[in-house]
């Protein structure tokens, strides 16, 4: 990687900062959930186009942008994510969301500016003759639901002519002008658990002539991570979570129907293979002596991001590159879920966190309402992702 590449990145990344945080605004105060957004998509689409770039549209969101030439190798390709949550918001910030119940809280209006800023880097480096390879960037729906936008665009060909692939995600709980990078498994699997139980109903006075919906969903949430913890190795990192439950209406009747839904997530991909029949099963003879029926739902969501040894090196490199030899720091696997998972089962990749918490700030924690990011991260980030496809075309095993 040349001087001259490095400050060509530098400055054009500072020309468009004052556009990138624009966008990142305007993108948080209209958060489009999973597979609606289309006003987001259009957004990107604009400003790529504007700047002389050929898109592709997805369906029914999403775009692909590709820069430069292929040649014989394939290109490179980055990725970024559009969606929102169904979360409302509570930051105050004069940008707040405008749609009732949704709201930007993983930082995705984030990665969205930095991918462009990134692809607009990278489409000056090709017209100054300073690109060394071909570079594709996924604009990706969905992230947010299982199962995921990955799967469904790379269905529409995405991934095809990559050589390998790249990503980055926000970390609120690392300073601002660091990223976090780890080789190997950095996330964790993430599939859905749905269990619905059903009886007659009755009076809370006579539960022992009905099934008592309630009390048994009590014993699901109790008992089930209990009987994964001693039939899986705890080493395997299995956490079992549940983040919704429901049931009646009145506190002296023991309704007829009631559910509970959760997260069940692994570190190791040999368990996630185990896991979920393991919980269901588990289920099935948790609710037995209950005299109540149930509907037991898993859905196989997604696998670790298993991050390949030499993309580490590529993207640490080009981090570097940006902000110095501090500017990288060992990371922790995390139990979150991650769709990019489903690239790096066929292509060679890595993703790395990129530090959005202001020095000396609060630490704030993802898909909460109240999170925020320091805005000098869209810039650096920018940086980083241009300079990835320059070191992943650069720095190869071969």
């Amino acid at each position: 990687m040349t001087a001259r590449i490095r400050e060509l990145v530098r400055e054009v990344a500072h020309r468009l900062e004052p556009q990138l945080i624009a966008v990142r605004r305007d993108l948080h105060a209209h958060p489009e959930v999973s597979f609606a957004e289309h006003r987001s998509t259009a957004v990107v689409a604009d400003a790529l186009r504007d700047a002389g770039l050929t898109v592709r549209l997805l369906e029914p969101t999403g775009l692909t942008c590709d820069i430069g030439s292929a040649g014989e190798r394939g290109r490179v390709g980055l990725r970024a994510d559009l969606d929102a949550l169904p979360i409302p918001e509570q930051t105050g910030l004069a940008f707040a969301s405008r749609v009732a119940g949704v709201s930007h809280a993983c930082g995705h209006d984030l990665h969205t500016a930095i991918g462009l800023g990134a692809a607009l880097i990278l489409a000056e480096l090709d017209r100054a003759g300073e690109l060394p390879m071909g570079v594709r960037y996924v604009f990706q729906p969905a992230e947010e639901v299982q199962p995921g936008g990955a799967q469904h665009i790379m269905a529409q060909g995405v991934l095809d002519g990559l050589e390998q692939v790249f990503a980055l995600h926000c970390d609120p709980k690392v300073d601002v002008g660091h990223v976090g990078s780890k080789p190997g498994p950095i996330t964790a699997s993430s599939d859905t658990l749905t269990v619905t139980v059903r009886s007659p109903g009755g009076h809370t006075s006579r539960p022992h002539v009905t099934g008592d919906v309630v009390f048994a969903l009590g014993q699901v949430i109790t008992q089930t991570g209990a009987v994964l913890d001693r039939r899986l190795d705890a080493r395997q990192g299995v956490n079992l979570t549940w983040g919704m439950v429901g049931a009646g209406h009145a506190p002296n009747a023991i309704p007829s129907e009631g559910f509970v839904k959760g997260t069940l997530r692994c570190l190791d991909t040999a368990a996630w293979d185990r896991a979920g029949p393991i919980a269901v099963d588990a289920i099935r003879h948790v609710l037995a002596p209950l005299a109540v029926e149930a509907d037991i739902e898993h859905v196989r969501g997604l696998p670790p991001v298993v991050n390949t040894p030499w993309q580490v090196v590529a993207i640490e490199s080009a981090a570097r590159a940006v902000l110095g030899d501090d500017g990288v720091i060992a990371t922790e696997q995390s139990l979150g879920g991650e769709d990019f998972a489903w690239f790096l089962t066929r292509l060679p990749g890595a993703m790395i966190r990129l530090g959005t918490r202001t020095p000396g700030g609060e630490s704030h924690d993802l898909h909460r309402g109240d999170v925020v990011f320091d805005e000098r991260a869209i810039a650096l980030g920018a940086q980083v992702m241009a300079m990835t496809a320059v070191t992943a075309a650069t720095l190869r095993p071969d």
